[in-house]
């Protein structure tokens, strides 16, 4: 049972990663940002960044550890 609940919360923390990191802003403009203006390139994170990369730290924590126990075979 114990098994079964972690393993549905593995997928559920799976694929919340997947849209969380496809919601972040592309950090590189390719060859067009080697011309511009270097300020623009180390502008501070907004708010609503910076609160995406916690929650996608998160759960790429949770999922790893999720990883970890379901694999290790401390359950039985």
């Amino acid at each position: 049972m114990l098994t079964s609940i972690l393993s549905w919360s593995w997928i559920g923390t799976g694929l919340l990663l997947i849209v969380l990191v496809l919601l972040h802003s592309p950090k590189g403009d390719g060859m067009g940002g080697l011309a511009a203006s270097g300020s623009s390139m180390f502008s501070s994170a907004s708010s609503a960044e910076a609160t995406l990369n916690r929650l996608t730290w998160t759960c790429l924590a949770l999922f790893l550890s999720l990883a970890v126990i379901l694999s290790a075979g401390w359950l039985p």
